[in-house]
């Protein structure tokens, strides 16, 4: 299993849009081969920055299979123009030897 880490700031003022268009949205990641979950959570210090994490089965998943479908045109189209800065992505696998992620 790879997580997908995506810090997202949000611009002033947009949290509401944001969230209803990421309701929108993602139905276009949730329907990817390899797609396993996502969780959305808003910052309790800074209400403007968000952390998207998704489990994917593989990092060509994302990388290839999502960022390269028609969905993710989809998916930029709905939430690309909320970020300020542009968001950090970032790629984890698990180190934990007891198990088989």
């Amino acid at each position: 299993m790879i997580l997908e880490v995506a810090l997202l700031d949000v611009r002033a003022n947009e949290n509401e849009a944001f969230e209803a268009a990421f309701q929108q949205a993602q139905v276009y990641i949730s329907r990817q081969k390899g797609y396993l979950n996502h969780r959305l959570q808003r910052g309790m210090e800074n209400a403007n920055r968000y952390v998207l994490l998704v489990e994917w089965e593989t990092l060509e998943d994302h990388t290839i299979g999502f960022r390269e479908s028609e969905d993710y045109q989809h998916w930029k189209r709905l939430l690309h123009h909320f970020y300020d800065p542009f968001p950090v992505v970032e790629h984890f696998e698990s180190v934990n030897a007891d198990t088989n992620d």
